[in-house]
């Protein structure tokens, strides 16, 4: 049984966590800009990160702390994203070095996440000087899931939580997790941040293998607006506090924790899609009936990256001709003669479009659906048993006036 629970990265058993302003964001100073999130115990411990040639120094940092498949502890700032930046590794590893000489254990042990500006130098000495408050923040609450949550933002307007508890090898195992993303989201990760945790016994090998497929199918499926970060990161720890008997392999264990992760992160991935820089509308598009699953993504991707089609939903306009559009240039083969195209939302259904012609539909009840906050287009494409759901939101005035001046 999976069930959706309340305390995000201390919902598991021996995580705490915590979030103060450190003078990062020098602009805001009763903002968080700083957090930490820590185990009492050693970790199995993966990481997912930026497809973007250019990564930012945090991103180098991990990599080779990873390298072994332990940590620890995560600190993450924002405000500053430590990219292309003078000194960025080294500060980098003095943010791990001050992280864990607080906490007693290894720089190595510690992961590091920054985002934010890109290009100017991160003012280190402030989150050093802060570090020991951060530490004596930490609690194992909501409360101190909710303050890392909010250090971590930038642009977004809502903070990204979600936890799960479900069952493996008979024991009860949470999971849970904090996430940052609001533009430069792009399917293959964007300026996101996701840190995950959880109680569950697993190898590092197979934490590895879970976090890889569950960002395939969660993260790697929204866009904002076609962006692909420099920073984008999503790190998961597991303490094996659960004590369930540890996962090695492939199996009933592995697939239940598998689902787990995936409905977790998921959520997240929805979350971060409906607060897309200046949106208005979360746009779920589903496409069923492709030649294949991947088929089905590529098409899905396309329609929910395609700027014409952000416009209409903005506009509450029912521009199927938009959606069949960014079909047909996906790159996909198909039969534009057997697609059809829905449009749907807690206000109804209505078919627009059907074996690739329009249909006389009522404008007023599809402008009522498409001015619902969540909106659905539905594809079926008549090929074949492939399907796939991606997210993504519209675009408004407001992603401009925010992009326009986000550096100054």
């Amino acid at each position: 049984m999976l069930n959706f629970i309340e305390g995000g990265v201390c919902a598991a058993q021996g995580f705490r966590a915590a979030g103060v302003h450190a003078g990062v964001k020098t602009h805001a100073e009763w903002k968080k800009d700083v957090a930490l999130i820590v185990s009492d115990v050693d970790c199995a411990a993966a990481a997912v990160f930026t497809k973007n040639v250019v990564k930012a120094a945090p991103i180098h940092v991990d990599l080779g702390h990873l390298a072994d498949g332990k940590a620890r502890a995560i600190i993450a700032n924002s405000g500053n994203a430590n990219a292309c930046a003078p000194q960025g590794e080294e500060n980098a590893e003095r943010m791990c070095a001050a992280a864990a000489k607080a906490l007693g254990c290894k720089p190595e042990d510690v992961l590091v996440s920054s985002t934010g500006v890109i290009g100017q130098r991160i003012n280190v000495e402030a989150i050093e000087a802060a570090v020991p408050a951060l530490c004596a923040a930490l609690e194992r609450s909501a409360e101190a899931s909710d303050a890392a949550g909010h250090a971590i933002m930038t642009t977004d307007t809502m903070k990204k939580e979600a936890a799960v508890e479900t069952t493996v090898g008979g024991k009860t195992v949470r999971l849970g997790g904090v996430a940052k993303g609001s533009g430069m989201i792009h399917p293959n990760m964007g300026t996101m941040l996701c840190f995950l945790t959880t109680d569950c016994a697993i190898s590092p090998e197979m934490i590895k293998a879970a976090l890889l497929e569950t960002a395939r199918v969660s993260f790697n499926r929204i866009s904002v607006d076609g962006d692909t970060s420099t920073n984008d990161t999503c790190c998961v720890l597991a303490n094996g506090l659960a004590g369930n008997e540890t996962i090695t392999a492939e199996g009933p264990d592995y697939d239940a924790f598998l689902t787990a992760l995936k409905a977790l992160c998921t959520e997240l991935a929805r979350e971060m899609a409906s607060d897309g820089e200046g949106a208005r509308h979360l746009i779920t598009c589903t496409v069923q009936g492709a030649k294949s699953e991947q088929s089905a993504e590529t098409i899905a991707k396309s329609v929910v990256s395609s700027t014409l089609t952000k416009a209409a939903i903005f506009g509450a306009d029912a521009n199927w001709g938009r959606v069949l559009c960014a079909v047909g240039y996906s790159g996909e083969e198909f039969d534009p003669e057997k697609v059809s195209v829905h449009f749907a939302s807690a206000a109804g259904d209505i078919q627009v479009c059907a074996d690739g012609r329009g249909l006389d539909f009522d404008e007023d009840l599809a402008k009522k659906i498409l001015t619902e906050h969540d909106v659905e287009i539905n594809i079926a494409m008549g090929e074949g048993s492939g399907d796939c759901t991606c997210w993504g939101c519209d675009i408004t005035y407001d992603y401009i006036k925010i992009n326009g001046d986000y550096r100054t």
